[in-house]
């Protein structure tokens, strides 16, 4: 074979870099998972409109109340159904009081008074009566995240986890429980139970943590089998310790994110038995009573329907927006590239 000679030219080699830099590697400072948590979060621009649109609406269902003189059960006889009046804002000639070119507020005789959202049918005001409903709405829903967490999570733990006969007989329980229609379970509670906020958390203690189950209990078959929870298994790991300390914490984020899809969900259902007359009492506000009360108005009054609907839309779209924030923060993979 014949032995050829070559000779290499300087150019013949160069470096990968373009820039003929020496590559060296790079140290990364160490970060905890609830920042990595955070940092993904807030590259989330609807997660962060929804947070403070959240805030700034439990501010006023804790302060708006007591920002007039009026009470949320205060008739005013005489004016009814007038339209919202906001100081200052009536000067551009918004919200100044006038209904089909009328000042309803001069002709009722009272053209210094101010009624921020407007009064109902009866004369009550309805920016009072609107942040006290959304109290109740709140409050629904964080009874909601209680209950997925105190009794879904630990129900579907303990099925997932021991398996075979136990989690056969749990799951056809929790089966019976989710055939049960939630209206029906409610006008039951209402035969033995006064109408209110108890009869709705009752409902939803019956019925509304089998969602949360379902997630908790398919969670724990996933993880149970892994390394690390054999391992600790085999070096002699209690059941209680397998499950609150080995199990729990690797679900923990897709727990989170399922009960914050349950509050708009039960916000949702407040509203509907109100709206059906199995929610609040009169003369008890609720999102879902004032809808019912505006929509006999709707073609000659507006705006004592239009206020309490946007303000639960607007609730309930902001918690999808920061649940869905939360989903792609805690799982990395399905953020939008």
């Amino acid at each position: 074979m014949e032995h050829i000679d070559h000779e290499f030219e300087v150019n013949d080699f160069e470096f990968a870099h373009e820039k003929g830099e020496k590559l060296v590697d790079k140290t990364y400072a160490a970060t905890s998972y609830a920042k990595d948590v955070w940092n993904n979060f807030k590259k989330n621009k609807g997660a962060l409109i929804g947070t403070v649109i959240i805030v700034i609406i439990t501010f006023f269902a804790i302060f708006g109340p007591g920002m007039n003189e009026h009470t949320y059960k205060r008739i005013h006889p005489g004016q009814e159904c007038l339209v919202p009046k906001i100081p200052y804002v009536e000067k551009i000639g918004l919200f100044d009081g006038y209904h089909n070119g009328v000042d309803q507020y001069a002709a009722q005789g009272v053209p210094d008074t101010y009624y921020w959202f407007g009064t109902d049918t009866q004369g009550r005001d309805i920016w009072t009566r609107v942040w006290s409903g959304t109290q109740v709405s709140l409050i629904i829903a964080f009874a909601a995240v209680v209950i997925d967490i105190v009794i879904g999570m630990v129900y579907g733990l303990v099925s997932g986890f021991y398996g075979g006969k136990v989690d056969s007989f749990m799951q056809r329980f929790a089966e019976v429980i989710n055939g049960v229609p939630t209206l029906v379970t409610v006008t039951l509670l209402g035969m033995v139970l006064p109408a209110g906020i108890a009869s709705i958390i009752f409902a939803l203690m019956i019925t509304g943590w089998i969602g949360m189950e379902r997630i908790a209990r398919a969670q724990v078959l996933k993880v149970k089998e892994q390394e690390y929870v054999l391992a600790s298994r085999t070096l002699g790991a209690s059941r209680f310790r397998l499950i609150f300390s080995e199990i729990l914490p690797n679900i923990l984020g897709q727990v989170i994110v399922t009960s914050m899809f349950s509050i708009p969900n039960a916000i949702f259902l407040e509203a509907y038995l109100s709206f059906l007359g199995l929610g609040v009492p009169a003369p008890m506000a609720s999102l879902g009573s004032l809808v019912s009360d505006g929509y006999r108005s709707m073609t000659t009054f507006p705006h004592i329907l239009i206020i309490p609907v946007l303000v639960m839309g607007v609730l309930m779209l902001s918690f999808n927006l920061f649940a869905d924030g939360l989903r792609d923060a805690f799982d990395p993979k399905m953020l939008n590239k």
